[in-house]
């Protein structure tokens, strides 16, 4: 079996440059500029991979703490009073969640000074006790490394023992763009372009699924955030595990970065919706699922964007907290009513699902 450094060898040596039977950065360049022929070919491409279903989640967040030792430009939650959460507060979240149907918990924090493995897996073997059935989705790629860093284990160690306590999937955040230069200028201290594809191919071949996702919008060029998606493409060509794609548009409120980007780069909705559909195109057909955030973006802009190649809009969440530190104007909540009621107007069939795309029996 290929080690997984092999595999990051592998994807680092593709960025920029085309795939056999696959759109060349040039092409993907020329598409961006061409938004009638784009948004034409990112919905053939969804109805092909997707129909006419738009999915989503019940889920909840629950972000344990902001106590961080990063330096992230682009970070307001951290900013904010320190808290953690206790295991009360947070079984009682969950015991809120379970209630209104949620079948996934997402649990993410800061990277909390000399926070163990142990801790992480308690927090895992906690909710699994009072509530077996429900998906653990939970530990971005930073917070692997910075655990296993302070335990003395190895990531390999790390992600098995994880699995064991009951993590089910992790979400593919951290990521930002996979530039290094990029990576550089905004968030130094954060894990390598390397280091990121290390770990989550390594939980891809222990067996645990990953999403990925894209902050854009702030000091990257057009080329960077192709070169992100092509190492997205490598590894799902290696694993199949990458469950979706989630565009992250930059929010420039109350952190360090948004002053450093100029008025002329800002996101407009036109730059938005492109960005959607040149993913799908980009993308295809290796990563089908494509996904709009709503607390970015506003339930209105996110409802638009199924007509950019967009088939699913994300969870209920309950609570969010990175986005709403960063200036987000979005509640906290999306009822599966409200999630119906959007998807509808725009003439697509709402489907509950789970964190797997498996579609939520008795609808």
């Amino acid at each position: 079996m290929e080690s997984a450094e092999v595999k990051v060898n592998g994807c680092m040596d593709v960025q920029g440059r085309g795939v056999e039977g696959h759109l060349s950065q040039r092409d993907l360049i020329g598409l961006w500029n061409r938004p009638v022929e784009l948004f034409s070919l990112s919905n053939g491409l969804r109805r092909k991979s997707c129909g006419d279903e738009v999915s989503y989640i019940i889920n909840r967040n629950i972000n344990f703490s902001n106590r961080c030792l990063g330096s992230c430009k682009f970070c307001a939650f951290r900013a904010e009073e320190a808290y953690t959460l206790s295991d009360e507060a947070i079984l009682e979240r969950v015991y809120q969640a379970h209630n209104l149907g949620a079948t996934e918990i997402c649990i993410q924090g800061g990277l909390v000074p000399r926070m163990a493995l142990e801790e992480y897996c308690h927090i895992l073997e906690m909710i699994k006790a009072d509530y077996p059935k429900i998906h653990l989705h939970a530990y971005s790629p930073m917070e692997v490394l910075h655990m296993s860093k302070n335990s003395g284990v190895a990531i390999e160690d790390a992600l098995k023992d994880l699995k064991a306590s009951g993590l089910g999937s992790m979400p593919g955040t951290a990521a930002e763009v996979l530039v290094d230069s990029v990576r550089a200028e905004i968030c130094p201290e954060k894990l390598t372009t390397r280091e990121w594809c290390r770990v989550v191919i390594t939980a891809h071949r222990q067996g645990i699924p990953t999403t990925t996702t894209l902050m854009y919008g702030h000091v990257e060029s057009m080329e960077d955030r192709l070169a992100h998606l092509q190492i997205l493409r490598c590894i799902q060509e290696m694993t199949g595990m990458i469950t979706e794609f989630v565009l992250l548009p930059f929010m420039p409120m109350n952190n360090l970065l948004g002053p450093d980007v100029p008025c002329s780069r800002r996101l407009d909705l036109l730059d938005n919706f492109k960005m959607h559909a040149l993913a799908r195109v980009a993308l295809y057909p290796l990563i089908t699922n494509i996904q709009a955030s709503w607390t970015k973006l506003g339930r209105d802009a996110a409802g638009a964007t199924l007509e950019w190649g967009v088939n699913d809009l994300g969870g209920t969440l309950m609570e969010e907290n990175i986005s709403r530190s960063a200036g987000s104007h979005e509640s906290q909540y999306l009822s599966p009513e409200e999630f119906v009621d959007i998807i509808e107007s725009h003439g697509r069939k709402a489907v509950q699902r789970t964190t797997l795309y498996k579609r939520v029996q008795n609808q």
